[in-house]
């Protein structure tokens, strides 16, 4: 299943990060890992945040995939299952 992850970081773990150069290996890790077909890094309620599309196979994947971002990033996590062009289309295609 294609689904988002959103995690905005905490910004004072966010900003040690910074100042000693390591905020792009845990980014670099989890991509990866994840292999996203789709990344984008904004501000998002006032915090560094990164969205990342990708596959999983399971559920039982999101537990590794987020705990890098609870315990280095002190992040918010969120997933939600997405759809792309095609997806949509095929969906729309179905009788209700």
């Amino acid at each position: 299943m294609r689904v988002m992850l959103e995690a905005t970081m905490d910004t004072d773990k966010a900003n040690e990060l910074v100042r000693g150069g390591k905020l792009p290996e845990p980014m670099r890790e989890t991509m990866d890992r994840v292999k996203p077909e789709s990344a984008c890094f904004t501000a998002h309620e006032g915090g560094r945040t990164c969205c990342l599309v990708f596959d999983v196979q399971d559920s039982s994947q999101m537990p590794v995939i987020a705990e890098p971002f609870f315990t280095d990033l002190g992040a918010r996590v969120e997933f939600s299952p997405v759809m792309n062009p095609d997806d949509l289309a095929k969906g729309l295609s179905q009788p209700g």
